[in-house]
């Protein structure tokens, strides 16, 4: 009898957050996806087309490096394959993807 009721108001600010409420919400999850591109996403899809044009330009006499760690001259290059000579008559043929990096000329007689 000492304390009346208490009732909750309502307004319609509270109720309906409208546009900028929704914005709001949904921001820090756009922006982590929009970071994730520029981060991740974008290098490797610019590092794998770099790869693809390493790999298409390769010719007879290129001395290359292997996903191995071996390092040969190119004798041969077919769609798929490469043929690589690791020694004097030693050759290996090994798949286009499994060329690394291109080296420079002359880096094998450096060795």
């Amino acid at each position: 009898m000492f304390i009346s009721n208490a009732y909750a108001q309502t307004t319609t600010a509270a109720a309906d957050p409208g546009l900028m409420g929704n914005l709001t919400t949904f921001a820090p999850l756009l922006i982590m996806f929009v970071v994730m591109y520029f981060l991740m996403i974008r290098p490797q899809q610019k590092r794998q087309k770099e790869a693809k044009a390493m790999m298409d330009a390769l010719a007879k006499g290129d001395e290359v490096v292997t996903a191995g760690g071996i390092l040969g001259r190119v004798t041969k290059v077919a769609e798929t394959y490469v043929t690589l000579e690791i020694a004097t008559n030693t050759e290996l043929v090994v798949q286009k993807n499994a060329v690394t990096t291109l080296l420079p000329k002359g880096t094998l007689k450096s060795l």
